[in-house]
């Protein structure tokens, strides 16, 4: 089962901010809302600027960062969540998610990623290359195979099928 929450999260979190302010800008009522980290209306970094104590009601503005964390999609909190409740057993993450060792790596690699930091330069390369057999007809197959597998992307194996010809 794939997710693809992250347009219907900006859609539902659009909505119960339209709701829960008037057109003057007044909040109608104290429901509480996750902290998003994108404008739903422009989709650049929102920042920010203020903080409420619930209890004694102290207001405090600046300017705030968010954790790497605020600025994952929910496909990849959702990832994070699964990771870490199976303390990085892959076989158990597959188990879980129903996706395969290579979709699972590529994942984590988006979480890296997404986080800011770079993928080692070597695991990267290993991944790209992509070996297969002398005979077009065994190759041919092989790509198909890695395609499949989610071993290779489909523009990655139109250029080995191109090298082939």
């Amino acid at each position: 089962m794939k997710l693809d929450l992250k347009d219907d999260l900006r859609r539902s979190i659009e909505e119960d901010i339209k709701k829960s302010f008037n057109l003057k800008g007044h909040k109608q009522n104290s429901k509480k809302y996750p902290v998003i980290s994108e404008c739903p209306v422009c989709h650049h970094d929102l920042e920010v600027v203020q903080l409420v104590c619930n209890h004694c009601s102290t207001e405090i503005k600046g300017q705030f960062t968010l954790s790497k964390f605020n600025y994952l999609d929910t496909e990849k909190l959702y990832f994070i969540e699964v990771f870490v409740k199976n303390r990085g057993n892959i076989k158990a993450i597959e188990k879980e998610m129903g996706y395969s060792y290579p979709t699972i790596k590529k994942m984590l690699d988006d979480v890296v990623v997404g986080l800011g930091y770079q993928l080692d330069g070597k695991e990267e390369k290993e991944e790209k290359e992509v070996k297969v057999d002398e005979t077009p007809d065994t190759s041919r197959v092989e790509i198909l195979e890695k395609i499949d597998k989610g071993e290779i992307t489909p523009e990655e194996a139109a250029e080995l099928l191109a090298k082939l010809k």
